[in-house]
């Protein structure tokens, strides 16, 4: 499929469809790694999409480390003969470094727009220092994001943020827990159609479901099938929740409680290196399937 400027509607492409580290990591040697490396065309660069109402003006959430890779493989988004780019702003769904470290990449920027909520915003200054850094190389023009409150983004497109509430360790000390994770409803305010993205959830509170519900379109944390996935593998002492994502599989995992929510379409993203659902032929990938969801790969275009 291609997307069509001409018709009205939320255009996304999946930039990158694994967590942090890509698939395969580079230090991994786990069996879906070692598969992985044993195929052609199933590695997969860091999580991040880019979103659009007209084809022609696109806005990137999250900016993974791979941005450069994705911008290029991702016609829409090259630069014109000026150095002008379809390239709008940034939207942030969490401060985490594989979301974020790509904005140093886009460091040549005339001037770089950036949504993100304060706690957020705190966390760039003043934890992790990208943001510091950046602006020695080019102006950013802050946007705060309030849960919540409507913005709009280009002509025919909004988005609202929602607040997703976690207990994973803040790396940097912020001291605020309210906006340190969002997802987006992403609208489009010509025909309603809306399209949810939520890379990060450690459970599907009623507040969460609230959101989701209904919508055409869900993009959601696919990080591991199991909880105890990393543990068994003895790369890892926490849990998939405990590091702040609910997993796909098991009694209550993502994959049994969403169908009760009527959403259009189920896609899985930000997959981590470990999960078997990375690969087209395990039986955990058929569950998916089978339910009617679906696993985004590099490349994937939807529109809603």
């Amino acid at each position: 499929m291609t997307l069509d400027e001409r018709s009205a509607g939320v255009l996304l492409r999946v930039l990158g469809s694994a967590a942090g580290g890509g698939s395969p990591q580079w230090n991994c040697g786990c069996p879906v790694c070692t598969e992985v490396r044993s195929r052609t065309g199933l590695a997969r660069t860091q999580s991040s999409v880019a979103v659009s109402a007209d084809g022609r003006r696109w806005f990137l959430v999250n900016a993974s480390p791979d941005v450069r890779t994705q911008i290029e493989a991702f016609p829409g988004l090259h630069p014109h003969d000026d150095r002008t780019t379809p390239l709008e702003a940034v939207l942030l769904t969490d401060a985490e470094l594989d979301h974020t470290l790509g904005l140093l990449l886009l460091r040549e920027a005339r001037a770089l727009r950036l949504y993100a909520t304060p706690a957020m915003h705190e966390t760039l200054l003043s934890g992790s220092g990208i943001l510091r850094t950046l602006e020695r190389y080019c102006p950013v023009e802050w946007r705060a994001v309030a849960p919540g409150a409507c913005l709009a983004l280009a002509d025919g497109l909004s988005c609202r943020a929602f607040d997703v509430p976690t207990s994973k360790r803040d790396r940097f000390g912020t001291g605020t827990d309210h906006g340190r994770v969002v997802g987006y409803r992403l609208t489009d305010e010509r025909g309603g159609a809306t399209l949810v993205y939520l890379p990060g959830v450690q459970s599907l509170t009623p507040e969460l479901r609230a959101e989701i519900e209904g919508c055409a379109c869900l993009l959601i944390d696919g990080t591991c099938w199991r909880d105890d996935e990393l543990v068994r593998l003895g790369l890892a002492a926490k849990t998939s929740r405990e590091m702040g994502h609910l997993p796909i599989g098991g009694p209550d995992g993502s994959l049994a409680q969403l169908p009760s929510l009527g959403v259009g379409r189920t896609i899985f993203v930000h997959m981590n290196n470990t999960n078997p659902v990375l690969l087209e032929d395990t039986p955990e990938r058929r569950t998916v399937e089978e339910s009617g969801m679906e696993v985004a790969m590099d490349g994937m275009e939807v529109r809603v």
